[in-house]
């Protein structure tokens, strides 16, 4: 029997039963847009936490931000890959040497999501790496080109990508410019493509005792190339030979194969009472530390050693000796190694004015141009300038000496020359300075041998 609701209604609680059922369905309907918003925003923080914790790496130690090489009985390379990819907001990051390790096999760059974690950045398909070993670029390929500068101990290598307006803000693009820097200077860009994961920042390290600090939270700032002209401090070095000026950092090019493969790095202003000292720290001591630090006359020979030659002493890191215009050097002071540091000085007398016979170059720009002073007579002058001995010598370098003699032989007041090591005194010698002053001077010739130079420190 079918019931007519006009003569038998629902009863009072049905009724509010059905109000309460449409008011909840009409909620529903209208929070349920928001309701999943929330849900998918929940779910990519998760996902985003999750991913930030899947930083995937092998053979690696990580302790904070230090990652250190942890080989394994196959000796295989140790890749780190982070968990964020390079973005326009985050679109460079860096490393710190802090060990170079036995080969410093050291490598940073960028690569794709699932990048195989046994091959260097650079070595595999869509990366690229700038590698600190060789200062070769690679690009998707095992064999590097000629890029830049090699890495060592101290040195800041950094990576990251030039997004341009048309693909950051409008459609996506297929390449970009990734570039590289060593100690804040730009050292190029190479078009890589660009996955749709994106391009994920990377470090690969292949030998001993290699230790890295990665910063990734740090910009890039490019600046014009008169300020990184002059924080380049080629301008302080009247002479280069052999030898790179990265910033602070003199760094030997040479072959350091034999005697006459010296690399010289000879400053623009000698030394005067003003300014009377420099110092060098040893980054890296090479394969032989055959590193030296003196004065020179201003027309030294560029192959030679300082102190090997007339008109020069030079304190050598690699056997402790104190070397006066010859090649036989005598003992004075400990052998030199990595994070010393080796001074080198002149006490004045107190009448002292720097003959510079109206050649301004000869003189600093925070002196005045002296006046001519007295010459004087060169008292046991061959015991300063004999000859070099005990070693090949070039008849190049044979005549420079003899007109240098020729030209200056009465010419030299007699000042104190004063080596230091890590800020003690180990000794003075008495010599006669040159016409146009002693020029502060380094030396180097084993491979890899890279200084930092103060040719300022006692200035604040």
């Amino acid at each position: 029997m079918n019931r007519d609701n006009r003569f038998f209604p629902a009863p009072p609680v049905a009724r509010h039963l059905d109000r309460d059922l449409n008011i909840r369905d009409d909620l529903i309907g209208r929070l349920l847009p928001q309701a999943r918003q929330v849900v998918i925003r929940r779910r990519q923080a998760f996902r985003e936490r999750r991913q930030a914790r899947r930083e995937r790496y092998e053979r690696v130690q990580v302790d904070g931000d230090m990652l250190s090489y942890h080989p394994d009985e196959a000796w295989r390379v140790g890749v780190f890959v982070s968990s964020q990819p390079i973005t326009p907001d985050r679109n460079y990051f860096e490393i710190d040497v802090i060990d170079s390790g036995l080969l410093s096999t050291i490598a940073i760059g960028l690569v794709p999501l699932n990048y195989r974690l046994d091959h260097q950045p650079g070595w595999g398909a869509d990366s690229v790496g700038y590698h600190a070993d060789d200062g070769k670029l690679y690009k998707a390929n095992g064999q590097g080109r000629a890029f830049g500068p090699k890495g060592f101990v101290g040195d800041r290598l950094g990576c990251g990508i030039k997004f341009d307006e048309e693909g950051t803000h409008g459609r996506p693009v297929s390449t970009v410019s990734a570039f590289f820097t060593h100690n804040g200077k730009e050292l190029g860009t190479v078009q890589v493509p660009l996955p749709p994961e994106g391009l994920f920042p990377a470090v690969g390290m292949h030998s001993e005792g290699e230790v890295v600090r990665l910063l990734l939270e740090v910009e890039w700032c490019q600046e014009d190339d008169s300020l990184m002209m002059i924080d380049s401090c080629e301008e302080e070095w009247a002479r280069l030979h052999d030898v790179r000026v990265n910033g602070a950092i003199l760094e030997y090019t040479g072959q350091g194969k034999s005697i006459v493969d010296v690399g010289l790095a000879q400053a623009r202003y000698p030394l005067t009472p003003t300014h009377h000292y420099f110092e060098i720290e040893i980054v890296d001591p090479g394969e032989n530390c055959y590193i030296a630090i003196g004065l020179t006359r201003k027309d030294y020979p560029k192959h030679r050693h300082p102190g090997w030659n007339k008109g020069s002493i030079a304190y050598h890191a690699d056997d402790g000796k104190i070397f006066v215009g010859s090649g036989v050097g005598d003992a004075f002071g400990p052998r030199c190694h990595t994070g010393d540091i080796m001074g080198c000085g002149i006490i004045f007398p107190r009448d002292y004015n720097l003959d510079s016979e109206g050649e301004s170059d000869k003189s600093s720009p925070d002196d005045p141009q002296g006046q001519p002073k007295k010459k004087e007579a060169r008292n046991q002058l061959e015991e300063l300038v004999d000859m070099y001995g005990g070693h090949d010598s070039s008849s190049d370098s044979d005549s420079e000496d003899d007109e240098w003699f020729q030209h200056d032989e009465e010419n030299g007041i007699q000042v104190q020359v004063f080596f230091t090591r890590n800020g003690k005194c180990l000794g003075r010698r008495d010599v006669r300075i040159p016409k146009g002053g002693f020029f502060p001077t380094v030396g180097m010739l084993s491979s890899e041998e890279k200084v930092r130079v103060d040719l300022r420190p006692l200035t604040g």
